[in-house]
C-alpha cells in the first residue's frame, strides 16, 4: 500500500495533513489504517478494487452511512456507534483506481474478539440492539435499496460454479467442495423455498446491523461499541438474532431485549432463512476469493481451511 498516495488522498478529500499512517489488523472486507495528524487520530478503511467482493461491500455506502449519522443525531445510540467523517465536498466516501476509502473518528478501545462478554457487556449489547430495533424507516431517509426483499442473487453464480463448472475448478477447490456438493444443493433449495414463502408474509421491518459478532464489538472506556455497519438494512429482527441465539449469554440478552420489545417471539422461518443465507454467502465469498483474488500460497491455504470449516457445519444445520 502506497502511504504517499494515502496521504495525498486524505489531504485532497478531507483536508487532513497526516503525519503518520500505520496499518492495523483489517477485517473480512477491508484493509485498516490508523491515521494521525498534528492533533487527531482517525480510522481509515480501504476496500481494494482488486478483490471480487469489494463491489458488494461498497454498494450501499451511500445508504448506510447517512443512516448511521441519523442514528447518532436522533437516538440514544450515539456513544455506542462509530462516527463517519464525510469529505470536504460532502461525500460519504472517496475512491481512486486502487480502492474505495471510508474515514471514521478513531475509537480508543479494544476489540472484544475471542474474549467472552461480561454480564455488563451483554446488557449493553441487548440495550443497543433493542434500541436499534425500535427504529423503522424515516421519511427523510430512502431505504428502498436496503430493505429486505428476500432475494439471494449470489445463488445463481454459486449454483453455476458448483453444478456446471465443478470439473473445471482448481483441484484444491474442487476436492474440498465435491464431498459436500449434495449438502450445498440441499441448503440452496431450502433457502430458495424459504425466500419464496417469506416474500408473501407481512413481516415487521426494523433497522438491523446484520453482522453481530465479537470481532465487531469494541470496549471503549465504559461503553460497548458496535462497529462495521456495512450490512445495515431494514429487515425482520431475526437478521440480528441469528448471531445471538447460540451464544451462552442469550437468555440474559433476551431478558433485557424483551424489557423493551415485550412479548417478542422468534419467527422460525425467518431465522432459518438468515442462517442459511449467511452460511451460503460465506461459502461463496471464500470460493470467490479462491477463484478471482490474487492470493499468496499461505493466504490460499488459510482461505481453503476457512472454507472447509464453513462446509463442515452444513450437516448440523440441515438436521
Amino acid at each position: 500500500m502506497n502511504m504517499d498516495k494515502l496521504k495525498s488522498m486524505l489531504k485532497t478529500h478531507y483536508r487532513i495533513n497526516s503525519i503518520d499512517i500505520s496499518p492495523l489488523e483489517g477485517g473480512w472486507a477491508a484493509l485498516a489504517f490508523e491515521v494521525k495528524d498534528c492533533s487527531k487520530r482517525y480510522f481509515l478503511k480501504v476496500y481494494e478494487k482488486s478483490r471480487a467482493s469489494t463491489l458488494k461491500w461498497t454498494a450501499s455506502i451511500h445508504h448506510y452511512v447517512p443512516m448511521l449519522l441519523w442514528l447518532h443525531e436522533h437516538t440514544r445510540l450515539t456513544s455506542h456507534l462509530p462516527v463517519p467523517i464525510i469529505t470536504k465536498s460532502g461525500a460519504y466516501q472517496c475512491e481512486d483506481e486502487y480502492g474505495v476509502y471510508l474515514l471514521y473518528a478513531y475509537i480508543e478501545g479494544t476489540t472484544i474478539g475471542e474474549q467472552a462478554l461480561s454480564e455488563e457487556q451483554v446488557i449493553q449489547l441487548a440495550v443497543i440492539i433493542a434500541d436499534l430495533h425500535t427504529h423503522v424507516v424515516t421519511e427523510h431517509l430512502s431505504a428502498k435499496e436496503i430493505i429486505e426483499d428476500f432475494q439471494v442473487p449470489f445463488l445463481i453464480a454459486l449454483k453455476e460454479t458448483i453444478e456446471l463448472n465443478i470439473q473445471t475448478l482448481p483441484f484444491d477447490l474442487s476436492a474440498i467442495i465435491s464431498p459436500r456438493l449434495n449438502q450445498i444443493m440441499t441448503m440452496i433449495n431450502k433457502l430458495q423455498s424459504l425466500a419464496e414463502s417469506l416474500k408473501h408474509e407481512d413481516l415487521k421491518m426494523v433497522w438491523c446491523h446484520t453482522d453481530i459478532h465479537h470481532w465487531n464489538l469494541m470496549q471503549a472506556g465504559e461503553q460497548l461499541m458496535l462497529i462495521d455497519w456495512e450490512g445495515l438494512r431494514l429487515a425482520p429482527v431475526e437478521a440480528d438474532m441469528m448471531f445471538l441465539m447460540n451464544e451462552p449469554y442469550y437468555e440474559t440478552f433476551l431478558r433485557v431485549y424483551r424489557s423493551v420489545h415485550k412479548g417478542y417471539a422468534l419467527h422460525a422461518d425467518a431465522l432459518r432463512f438468515y442462517q442459511y443465507r449467511r452460511k451460503l454467502e460465506d461459502i461463496w465469498e471464500f470460493i470467490e476469493q479462491l477463484l478471482y483474488d490474487h492470493q499468496l500460497e499461505e493466504e490460499r491455504v488459510t482461505t481453503l481451511s476457512a472454507l472447509g470449516n464453513e462446509l463442515d457445519e452444513l450437516s448440523s444445520m440441515l438436521d
